[in-house]
């Protein structure tokens, strides 16, 4: 099961493809967290206006239409999934976009995708034209 930067148990995705087995993704940190990040499309808002600079709760929720306690909400997950840091000033709380958390995503689709890649390329390299797989001897003399 993978857990939060801070240690809280989260439930790995329930997905399985006969054949196919992601590679560690029930010890995944930030990638699984990264996931569930990405997948609401409210922190996805979220990360498009922290990717003009770093902005206080309030500024992010006044250019949303959910409440000032939501965005803290999901603040709070991107922060888990380490897609947003936050900097103190003053009384307030600057947040901004942090690398950790989309990297640890990059990285798991480029190792899925590349392993898929690869058995694609060597099933190709493998199956010349006129190969249809099946190796009848209909037609061949001796049958």
């Amino acid at each position: 099961m993978a857990a939060t930067a801070s240690g809280d148990p989260v439930e790995a995705s329930g997905f399985e493809a006969p054949g196919f087995e992601a590679p560690g993704f029930e010890a995944l940190g930030f990638e699984a967290l990264g996931f569930e990040a990405l997948g609401d499309a409210n922190r996805r808002q979220i990360l498009r206006i922290l990717s003009g600079g770093g902005k206080p709760v309030q500024e992010i929720a006044d250019a949303m239409t959910i409440s000032r306690p939501a965005v803290s909400r999901h603040l709070r997950l991107l922060k888990d999934a380490g897609m947003v840091a936050e900097q103190a000033r003053g009384a307030r709380r600057i947040y901004h976009l942090q690398e950790r958390g989309i990297d640890a995503v990059r990285e798991y689709l480029e190792r899925v995708w590349g392993e898929a890649a690869a058995r694609f390329r060597l099933l190709a390299e493998n199956t010349g034209p006129g190969t249809s797989g099946d190796e009848s001897t209909e037609g061949t003399p001796g049958s």
